[in-house]
C-alpha cells in the first residue's frame, strides 16, 4: 500500500481572492478560458470567494487538512491557482516556478513559503524563477503532472512547459520526464497539462485522443499503466469540460477524487463506476474560477512535505513578518 499522503496529500494550500476576474494576459494560449462578457467585476469577485470558500469547507468536511491564505489586492487575477508557481516533494523540497504572465509572478508569496517551513519539514528551496529573465516558463504543476510514486512527471509541450526548465527541474528533482504533444478538439495544444490528465495513487484519467502522435500516445499510456493505474480514457468534450481538471486528496476516511460539478457531470456512468473503485468522487460548483481557464485542481497546491508535530491547519492569525512579494496586502485570515 502507498504512503499516506504520498501521491494523494493530506494537507492543501488555497488562496482565496477577493478581487478575482479572468486574466487578460493569459487568454492567447488557454483556449479553455472564457471570451463571452461576464457579469459586473463586483458579482465576478464575490462569486469567486465563496466558490473557494465553499471548496475549501468541502475539503475539510471531508477530513482534508486546509491552508487557506487569502489575497485582497487586485494585481494578480489568477492568485486562485497556487499550483502554478509552487510544488512541494516528499523529500523536504519546495520549488518556485518561472511563470509565463508577468502579471502572475507576483503570486509568489514569502508568507505561504515560510508558513509551510514553520509545520512542515523542509529540507531546500528551488528557486527556478529566475528562469523569467531568460524567457524561460514552467509553470508548477499545471504545467507538470507529477507521479511522486514512481517519480516521474507527465509533461505536455507549450509555452507554460520550457523543455530547458522542464529538464532542470526534472534532473534536480530526480523525476524522469515523459514529454509529449497535445491537440484540444479545436487543433490547439493544450496550454498546461493538468487540464488533461490527473494522477491519482492507483487512477488516472487522461485524454489519450489529445496526444496526436503514436509514439508518444502509446508511451504515456504504457507508463501510466507499467506503474498500476487504472487508466479513465477522456474524450475531447470531457476536457473542454475540466474533466482532467481533477486532483486525489486523502481525507479521514477516504481517497478523494476532487472535481467541478461540471465536469462530473461529463463523466458517464461507467467512467464514476470505475472511479469509485478507487476513491470517493467529491464535485464543487466552480463555474466563475473557470471562467478563467483552470478548475478545481488548479485551485489546490498539494502539500506533499514530511509532516512534524506542528503539521496542523493554519487558523486565523496573520504571519507576522512575512512579506508578500507581490506587494499586496494579502494575509492568513479565518476562513
Amino acid at each position: 500500500m502507498a504512503e499516506v499522503g504520498l501521491q494523494a496529500p493530506t494537507d492543501v494550500v488555497m488562496v482565496r481572492p477577493h478581487l478575482f476576474r479572468p486574466n487578460p494576459l493569459t487568454i492567447a494560449d488557454n483556449a479553455f478560458q472564457s471570451r463571452e462578457p461576464v457579469a459586473a467585476p463586483e458579482v465576478v469577485a464575490k462569486a469567486a470567494y465563496d466558490e473557494v470558500s465553499d471548496l475549501a469547507q468541502q475539503l475539510r468536511e471531508a477530513g482534508v487538512r486546509v491552508h487557506l491564505f487569502d489575497d485582497f489586492g487586485d494585481q494578480l487575477p489568477d492568485s486562485v491557482f497556487p499550483n502554478n508557481w509552487f510544488s512541494t516533494h516528499p523529500d523536504g523540497r519546495i520549488a518556485l516556478y518561472p511563470m509565463y504572465s508577468p502579471n502572475r509572478r507576483g503570486e509568489r508569496r514569502t508568507d505561504i513559503v515560510e508558513a509551510l517551513r514553520r509545520m512542515f519539514k523542509v529540507s531546500v528551496i528551488n528557486d527556478y524563477s529566475v528562469l523569467e529573465d531568460d524567457e524561460v516558463y514552467l509553470e508548477g504543476t499545471g504545467a507538470m503532472v507529477l507521479d511522486h510514486l514512481h517519480r516521474t512527471a507527465y509533461v505536455a509541450r507549450s509555452y507554460r512547459a520550457h523543455d530547458v526548465a522542464v529538464g532542470q527541474v526534472c534532473r534536480d528533482l530526480d523525476y524522469d520526464t515523459v514529454l509529449f504533444t497535445t491537440r484540444d478538439a479545436r487543433g490547439v495544444a493544450i496550454y498546461h497539462t493538468n487540464v488533461m490528465m490527473s494522477v491519482g495513487t492507483d487512477l488516472a484519467l487522461i485524454g489519450l485522443d489529445s496526444i496526436p502522435l503514436p509514439a508518444e500516445r502509446r508511451a504515456v499510456e504504457d507508463r501510466l499503466r507499467s506503474s498500476g493505474r487504472t487508466l479513465v480514457d477522456l474524450t475531447s468534450a470531457q476536457i473542454d469540460e475540466f474533466a482532467g481538471n481533477a486532483i486525489e486528496v486523502q481525507g479521514a476516511a477516504h481517497r478523494y477524487l476532487v472535481m467541478s460539478t461540471r465536469a462530473h457531470a461529463s463523466l458517464t456512468d461507467r467512467q464514476l463506476a470505475v472511479i469509485g473503485e478507487h476513491c470517493v468522487p467529491l464535485a464543487v460548483d466552480v463555474p466563475t474560477i473557470e471562467l478563467a481557464g483552470g478548475s478545481v485542481r488548479c485551485m489546490i497546491a498539494g502539500v506533499h512535505l514530511p509532516a512534524t508535530d506542528r503539521s496542523r491547519p493554519i487558523n486565523g492569525s496573520p504571519v507576522s513578518g512575512s512579506p508578500v512579494i507581490s506587494g499586496e496586502d494579502a494575509v492568513l485570515t479565518t476562513p
